[in-house]
């Protein structure tokens, strides 16, 4: 039987993946949302199953990871600020 926090990495997997492919800022840091909300949402499942710590060695991994995904946005030019109205 898969576990419910096994369906959230998924959707999360997939919210990645749409990031990846997103055509603008926007769409890059609404899918970057979600795939955040469906990790949290995928411990918290895990910590009410009584399979984790609600503080352990993943909290450290987060860390790294929010520090990972603003380096991947510097790469591909979407941590600048644009001015609006095309100038």
């Amino acid at each position: 039987m898969i576990k419910d926090s096994d369906i959230y990495r998924q959707n999360a997997d997939n919210c990645l993946q749409l990031a990846e492919a997103a055509q603008d800022e926007v769409a890059f840091k609404r899918f970057k949302r979600m795939e955040a909300a469906w990790l949290a949402l995928a411990e918290e499942e895990d910590w009410l199953d009584g399979e984790r710590s609600p503080v352990g060695p993943n909290a450290d991994r987060r860390r790294a990871d929010r520090g990972q995904d603003a380096a991947e946005r510097g790469k591909r030019g979407l941590g600048r600020v644009r001015p609006r109205g095309g100038h």
